[in-house]
């Protein structure tokens, strides 16, 4: 429940402090007097757009700032799930500046304005006079069914497993999407697989066709070159080799003359030595080497395999052509990884959906089982606030798909009077026929719906005399479960009230303010006689107040 509201800096009110408690608070005051300011207010720390032009004084910030006490209302999930501190007493702050800025805070932790809607939707229904009412709204008709139900924790249950199906849904349209934009990309890396499989490339391969091709092609020239060098070597009668050998054998008869020579003949040795190695190394070389136009095409045919995937793929070595070829098996196991999970996915959901499918159709029994009865407690409660031909039918359509509520679209179909057909509340229903309505709606699930503040905005609108006053013994009766705040113009309905504020104005110099005051049983007397009649009010008004009140 909200124990305080304070408000500084806001449309025509200066500074003003509102103290709330249990039963049943009623604010009234004269039209224009600020009355509707005040739900304003508390609409800005429930999430509500502002802007700068709410600023009482455009130099300086708008402070809204309410004290709610959470005394047997568990929100514990909520404040961990917004990593905000858990208290029994709750502070709820929006602050406006005068550039536009908004900001808002939740235990003086700074917060989102949907933070603000959502904590607020667990603390008060705010119902106000010709806004768009919950009562139009279908999911809040289904909402007020599901209570009646006692549908919470199984619809709790429910939305668990529906959010995480949609969910799964959302990533297998994903996930079929990108199947789908990656068929042609797959074909494609598996064309190019396909190219390097076959061409079974061999790491430093390059280096060694390269040389044998250039090999092959100058065989001819190799062969006569090496033959011709063997044979000036070796073989003929003026053979290098030879004469050196001679030249050699000359040395060695002159080395016992000078002791330095015998080292020159043993380097000379070794000269000739080197020179017979070399002479049968190349007569070995020329006798292998053999023109081969066959393999010269082989080899020719492996390199512009090689050097047109080097091009192709923007490459300088067949190394880089492996990492290639591996980094394209890496993503096209990626696709095969990809049909996997979805295939995993596609049976998970399935099974979700099965579930989901059964406890839908075990909400909407429940709910079923519980219309009819509603439905005639409603009538019931219309026909005493003089509405005796109102009817009610709550009519239910199966839906096509699953919804976050199940397959269940509940709609409320109303007539106000004798013969008329049954419509939409929004398209039938006046001011006072709407006021009353959604009062009886409300007042019949409020025990099974875990909002601790209810705040009425001239819900009496449109009725008067013992209409008023059996509305207002309504309202008294969901005080006793409720925190009821309700604003009104009735003097039958103020007459209920635990504690009766009143709004007025007040003069200043340079403009007017609101105020607001907490009423004694004498100051109630005569307000409640202003409303019967005129102020000041005849002796007979307060009379008859003193009667409304029961004094």
């Amino acid at each position: 429940m909200i124990k305080r509201l304070h408000i500084r800096n806001y449309a025509i009110i200066e500074h003003l402090d509102i103290d709330f408690a249990k039963g049943l608070t009623i604010i009234t005051g004269e039209t224009g007097a600020g009355k509707s300011i005040l739900l304003g207010a508390l609409g800005l720390i429930m999430g509500d757009r502002a802007d700068t032009k709410s600023l009482y004084n455009q130099e300086e910030k708008c402070v809204i700032e309410g004290i709610f006490d959470l005394n047997g209302q568990d929100l514990s999930e909520f404040f961990a799930e917004n990593d905000l501190d858990n208290e029994t007493e709750v502070v709820v702050r929006r602050e406006l500046t005068p550039s536009g800025k908004s900001r808002a805070f939740v235990n003086d932790s700074p917060v989102t304005l949907k933070v603000l809607q959502d904590l607020s939707a667990e603390l008060i229904d705010l119902h106000q006079q010709f806004d768009t009412l919950d009562i139009h709204n279908l999911s809040f008709q289904l909402r007020m069914i599901d209570a009646l139900a006692g549908n919470k924790e199984r619809l709790l249950q429910y939305r668990n497993v529906y959010k995480e199906f949609s969910t799964n849904q959302r990533r297998l349209d994903e996930l079929l999407r990108r199947n789908e934009q990656s068929t042609k990309e797959m074909d494609f890396i598996q064309f190019q697989l396909e190219e390097f499989n076959k061409a079974e490339l061999v790491a430093g391969e390059l280096e060694i066709l390269e040389e044998e091709h250039t090999r092959l092609t100058h065989a001819e020239d190799i062969k006569r070159t090496l033959g011709l060098a063997f044979d000036a070597l070796t073989e003929n009668e003026q053979s290098i080799v030879g004469q050196m050998q001679s030249l050699g054998n000359a040395l060695i008869s002159i080395g016992k003359y000078a002791p330095k020579l015998a080292e020159y003949s043993d380097r000379f040795a070794n000269m000739i030595f080197e020179l017979r190695e070399m002479s049968n190394e190349f007569e070995k070389v020329a006798e292998h080497t053999e023109y081969d136009p066959e393999r010269i095409q082989e080899v020719q045919q492996r390199l512009d395999l090689i050097y047109r995937l080097l091009k192709k793929h923007t490459v300088v070595a067949v190394e880089d052509l492996l990492a290639i070829q591996a980094n394209l098996e890496q993503q096209l196991a990626g696709f095969a990884d990809l049909g996997n999970e979805i295939g995993a996915l596609r049976e998970k959901i399935s099974a979700q959906q099965e579930q989901l499918y059964r406890w839908a159709d075990e909400l909407g029994d429940r709910r079923q089982a519980v219309i009819p009865d509603y439905e005639q407690k409603v009538v019931d409660m219309l026909t005493q606030l003089a509405m005796p031909y109102a009817q009610l039918k709550i009519e239910t359509k199966k839906l096509e798909a699953l919804s976050p509520t199940g397959l269940d679209e509940v709609q409320f179909m109303f007539a106000a009077n004798r013969g008329s057909r049954l419509q939409q509340i929004k398209d039938v229903a006046s001011g006072g026929e709407l006021s009353r309505l959604a009062l009886v709606t409300k007042s019949l699930v409020a025990s099974s719906i875990p909002l601790p503040t209810l705040v009425f905005d001239e819900i009496d609108t449109g009725i008067s005399g013992d209409v008023a006053l059996k509305m207002g013994n309504i309202l008294r009766q969901l005080s006793n479960e409720h925190q009821v705040v309700t604003i009104t113009h009735s003097p039958q309905v103020a007459s209920k009230a635990d504690r009766h504020y009143f709004v007025f104005k007040v003069d200043k110099p340079d403009r007017t303010v609101t105020n607001v005051r907490l009423l004694s049983n004498e100051d109630r007397i005569r307000a409640i006689a202003v409303m019967l009649s005129q102020s000041p009010p005849s002796d007979s008004a307060l009379e008859n107040a003193k009667e409304l009140l029961g004094l």
